[in-house]
């Protein structure tokens, strides 16, 4: 019956009408531009049994190459040299990161794109851009397909794994269907529209299929007697899936390591997203009850891989976005190092003939590297020219109001500069807030193409500027679907 409803909305969605720039399968709609030539199907040989899709959320190039200097500059090293550990993939593209209706997108219509195979409105989730806004009938009525659906239609195991709420846009693209991201535990339509036939993210995700599901978020899994926000006072949606599937449910570390591993599990391990590394390292790390991104990445490989037909696995950094809209640099990039020692982990513990693994980003910020430090500048730090250069000095450079600046920096943001004068002194370090020009009170995306890396079966089609929703047609080329 699963099978049934999901081949049944893939005939549907191929029938909606088109519109201005929606893309479809890898196709570009434009009205005028030819359409490309879709992703080829891998053969028997080249077809990979498991896929991983890291998604670091906000993590664009800019934010990529500050995180290779702060990781190693951490070692003591000089940093630009460095390379992180999915920089040594040899299938790099860039990808367009626009929504349908936004030139600078947000996670749940970028999400959507790799988890459907069809770029939509901004603030969607598995749903069309055909639909409105915060519209139940739309979202019923205009369904995309969900790659966590045919992942276990076709006897896979599927992973879900972030570090932000497990109901927050990224994680939620596998999984769910809403014309509005914030339903994260409850419905709240436009216009009067009937909600009734809609259900809330963390509903859908307690009645999905899958093996999986980590993250931070117990707040919306709960009524108010147990500390959550969901309407009814009494709603325990974990113990009801456990009921239900005869799962592990599991909120911290030690649980999770201690949980059987023949059967599913499900860990909520704070009220909302996850402690942020930086923080976690300045406390002392052995004092959290969190499990680290690699913690989680490592208990999802080992646990998935004892499915014998494979597995497919989203690895999310949900705080290297939180850490940019802060404005808090240091925060950003200390995630990132994180995920990229999950994804070491990863490479080192699959088998690259029969692993396709991925990284990428959903978008990118506005975060600039800027100025003209010298060679191994503390990246965090005020911005000291090279030695020998004509200015000949050991000092920060000054701006033309006499004051340093930092290296890093932000377009916008909550650290904004206008309308100060005398501009402050800037702040450097991990917890610093950088500066930034538009004062706005969070930082916002930004609309560049981001990366895709890629190494294993079908990391070859990684190549070249491509839409977003092509990852969606790499991957299931790389497992054979047709």
């Amino acid at each position: 019956m699963f099978a049934k409803r999901h081949f049944a909305i893939l005939l549907a969605t191929a029938a909606l009408p088109l519109g201005g720039c929606v893309i479809q399968g890898g196709d570009t709609y434009s009205g005028v531009a030819d359409r490309p030539v879709p992703v080829a199907q891998a053969s028997e040989s080249e077809r990979a049994k498991n896929v991983i899709l890291f998604i670091g959320d906000g993590m664009g190039i800019s934010t990529i190459t500050a995180a290779r200097i702060y990781e190693a500059q951490k070692r003591g090293e000089t940093g630009e040299e460095n390379t992180l550990s999915f920089e040594n993939f040899e299938n790099v593209a860039l990808v367009k990161t626009y929504n349908v209706n936004a030139q600078v997108p947000d996670s749940a219509g970028t999400a959507t794109a790799m988890h459907s195979g069809e770029k939509t409105n901004i603030g969607f989730l598995g749903v069309s851009a055909e639909g409105r806004r915060g519209s139940c009938a739309d979202t019923v009525a205009h369904p995309l397909p969900l790659l966590g659906e045919e992942v276990k239609e076709r006897g896979l195991a599927l992973g879900i794994v972030s570090t932000a709420r497990i109901t927050h846009a990224t994680p939620a693209s596998v999984y769910a269907r809403a014309s509005d991201r914030n339903w994260e535990g409850y419905v709240v339509t436009e216009d009067g529209d009937d909600a009734s036939a809609c259900e809330d993210i963390a509903t859908q995700l307690m009645a999905a299929d899958w093996d999986l599901a980590l993250g931070g978020g117990s707040r919306f899994f709960y009524g108010k007697s147990e500390g959550g926000r969901r309407m009814e006072d009494s709603a325990d949606l974990p113990a009801g899936w456990v009921a239900r599937t005869g799962g592990t449910f599991v909120t911290t570390a030690a649980e999770l390591e201690a949980a059987p591993s023949d059967r599913p599990v499900f860990g909520l391990f704070s009220s909302s997203h996850m402690t942020y590394m930086a923080e976690r390292l300045a406390d002392g790390a052995e004092e959290s009850t969190e499990p680290t991104l690699t913690d989680m990445t490592s208990q999802a490989i080992s646990r998935l891989s004892s499915d014998p037909d494979g597995f497919y696995l989203m690895v999310e950094s949900g705080r290297i976005d939180h850490g940019h809209h802060a404005g808090r640099a240091g925060f950003a990039l200390e995630e990132t190092v994180e995920f990229a020692r999950a994804i070491q982990y990863a490479i080192d513990n699959t088998d690259p003939e029969e692993t396709l693994i991925m990284v990428t980003a959903d978008h990118s910020h506005v975060f600039t590297i800027a100025g003209y430090p010298r060679r191994g500048n503390d990246i965090l730090g005020l911005v000291v020219p090279p030695s020998g250069d004509i200015s000949n000095t050991e000092e920060p450079t000054p701006a033309n109001d006499g004051r340093p600046y930092t290296t890093l920096g932000y377009a916008n943001g909550p650290g904004s500069i206008a309308g100060l004068d005398p501009r402050p002194h800037p702040e450097t370090g991990v917890d610093a807030q950088q500066q930034s020009t538009i004062p706005l009170g969070s930082e916002t995306h930004a609309g560049e193409d981001v990366a895709l890396y890629a190494q294993g079966p079908g990391a070859d089609k990684a190549r070249g500027v491509i839409e977003q929703n092509v990852i969606y047609d790499i991957i299931r080329s790389a497992f054979g679907w047709e």
